[in-house]
């Protein structure tokens, strides 16, 4: 059994990187539209509070030495030093908040709102670095780096919410 969750922390690790790579950058903040959040979010919720961050911190661990696993095909400490760095970072948090919370309880309310938690886990670490290392104030690190992606992590959570109840029972 355990060695089925070792290959399913690979596959998610890789799935992160892939969902990494589907951006759209935007001209106002250095953080760029992606599907990682999708993934953290079927990490935490299929393979729990243990599983789940561990998936995420293999990603973060070979995208730390150099794999081009991150947005833009990027890889390195660089980008984690740099100003998305708190938001990669933040999906293991969010990815144990998410396991935490439905890992005894998968009905579809249960999944969102613990993506929902897991969610705002990243953004408080994803902003409280970025402000941290751009030296920008509160409010504009809002505006620059939640406010414009909330539209689409609500739709991210609810392809999840309805990934996560049906694909469960298989894992």
């Amino acid at each position: 059994m355990k060695a089925k969750y070792i290959a399913l922390c690979g596959l998610f690790a890789a799935l992160a990187a892939v969902c990494s790579w589907i951006t759209i950058p935007l001209g106002f903040t250095p953080v760029p539209v992606n599907l990682a959040t999708l993934a953290v979010f079927l990490a935490g919720g299929l393979l729990g509070k243990k599983y789940g961050p561990l998936s995420l911190l293999i990603y973060v661990l070979v995208g730390a030495v150099g794999a081009p696993v991150f947005a833009g095909f990027q890889g390195g400490a660089g980008v984690l030093a740099g100003p998305t760095g708190g938001y990669i970072i933040g999906y293991i948090a969010a990815a144990f908040i998410i396991g935490l919370i439905i890992e005894k309880n998968s009905r579809w309310y249960i999944s969102a709102v613990g993506m929902v938690c897991g969610l705002a886990a990243c953004y408080l670490l994803g902003t409280a670095w970025f402000m941290f290392s751009t030296g920008t104030g509160l409010a504009p690190s809002l505006m620059m780096c939640v406010v414009p992606f909330l539209p689409g992590d609500g739709l991210k959570i609810a392809a999840a919410t309805f990934l996560v109840t049906r694909l469960r029972r298989f894992i």
